[in-house]
């Protein structure tokens, strides 16, 4: 006799004001993980950039993060939509939750006065690389710096224009050995601009990626000489992020909406 167990899911759109913008990501509340394989099947049928899971023991919050394909290290936008569901729907009453990564250590979340949700994450370290031909060919446009971090290769081009209207190979970008791709620019009229393309881990392009703004925001906040900045990424969903480099830290923040709540049955 086959038996079924119901695990609650939420959908959520991050570093959104209103549905349908920012970067939806579906968060999966478990009472004690369950086999990778099971977690990975869920995040392909999801079929969303990724989905958080929660453990909760003792007050404490573990997550890990699926792609379609793969597990990941960190990702900014599902951890957003995590802190998202703990404080709007679980009545979660204090101010700051704290997760605790396998991967990336212990990540914090701040509920502010004005509904944004901070993220304080580890700033990451990028080093400057010699130039790629096949790079260059594969993003259709000049590049005037890359960088590699441990996980993601970041290209600079020359304007926000450029960033806007990039329409990459990402099948060539998808055979590069990096997690994913960042494209950035100084911004007309925020301080910088980005995209992400992740093809090599089933994302051909993220819409809003918390993630790569740890390599972002160290990145512009020496370049510019200011420490607060504002960015967007330029997705066809689009988001805004608020930023902020402290040190070894970054903080991140935006809002989050609620599109939905189900269960997954597992038989």
């Amino acid at each position: 006799m086959n038996t079924t167990n119901t695990l609650p899911i939420y959908q959520v759109d991050a570093f959104a004001y209103q549905q349908f913008k920012g970067n939806p990501a579906a968060v999966c509340l478990l009472g004690e993980w369950l086999e990778d394989e099971l977690l990975q099947n869920i995040a392909a049928e999801n079929n969303l950039s990724e989905t958080a899971f929660i453990v909760t023991k003792e007050g404490a919050y573990s997550i890990r993060w699926f792609t379609p394909t793969t597990e990941v290290d960190l990702c900014g936008h599902a951890t957003m939509a995590a802190a998202h569901v703990l404080f709007e729907h679980l009545q979660y009453n204090q101010s700051k939750i704290l997760f605790n990564s396998p991967r990336s250590g212990v990540l914090e979340v701040t509920k502010e006065a004005n509904d944004r949700l901070t993220l304080n994450f580890p700033a990451q370290k990028i080093e400057m690389i010699p130039p790629s031909q096949k790079l260059d060919t594969a993003l259709g446009t000049a590049v005037h710096g890359t960088y590699k971090s441990s996980d993601d290769i970041m290209i600079v081009v020359g304007s926000e224009n450029e960033v806007r209207h990039l329409t990459p190979n990402l099948t060539a970008l998808g055979q590069l050995p990096y997690r994913g791709i960042i494209v950035t620019a100084k911004g007309d009229t925020v301080d910088f601009v980005s995209r992400f393309f992740g093809p090599a881990v089933g994302i051909e392009e993220d819409p809003v990626t918390g993630s790569a703004h740890t390599k972002l925001i160290p990145y512009w906040a020496k370049k510019l000489g200011k420490d607060t900045l504002h960015a967007q990424q330029l997705s066809a969903r689009g988001g805004d992020l608020y930023c902020q480099l402290q040190g070894d830290r970054v903080l991140i923040s935006g809002r989050a909406v609620t599109y939905m709540k189900g269960e997954i049955f597992i038989r």
